[in-house]
């Protein structure tokens, strides 16, 4: 199994939000600095609220430029245990296989590797911080909204 793989994968969908984002802040910044906005009245907010808009959308332009550059620069490291850039397969309490990937960032990702659904974890998020440290056969139990959830992790890579 070659996480270089996975990584060019999880890039090329970084790569894609990026585009997704750098057309949509490009959108709203047309819309701020069009003539039709120009304010007609006092009250008229319609540039002011387009700026606000476009200002958001540039931080998110940021975000994925941060995401995409932590993926390049990710080092892989190999470990029994669960680490930054462990590749797992968990199954739940009903018997469903899932597939994770240790990263960096971009949290709540899923990409198509090797015919499975690979959602990317963070350490900052509940499961995340469940399975650090954990090892091949061990439980990982964490709570989210008051209800809890047990993984048992079937193998590390």
């Amino acid at each position: 199994m070659n996480k270089s793989d996975l990584r060019q994968i999880i890039l090329n969908k970084l790569e894609q939000r990026l585009q997704v984002a750098l057309s949509a802040t490009q959108r709203a910044i047309d819309a701020a600095t069009d003539e039709e906005t120009v304010p007609e009245h006092k009250y008229d907010t319609l540039a002011l609220e387009a700026s606000y808009l476009a200002h958001g959308q540039a931080i998110r332009v940021q975000e994925c430029e941060d995401d995409i550059r932590s993926y390049r620069e990710l080092v892989f490291r190999e470990s029994e245990s669960i680490t930054m850039t462990s590749y797992l397969v968990v199954v739940d309490e009903d018997d469903n296989e899932k597939h994770f990937f240790i990263g960096p960032s971009a949290g709540g990702l899923s990409v198509d590797w090797q015919g499975h659904d690979v959602s990317i974890l963070t350490v900052n998020a509940p499961l995340g911080q469940a399975l650090m440290g954990k090892e091949a056969g061990d439980e990982a139990e964490f709570n989210v909204a008051g209800t809890s959830y047990i993984y048992e992790i079937l193998c590390i890579i």
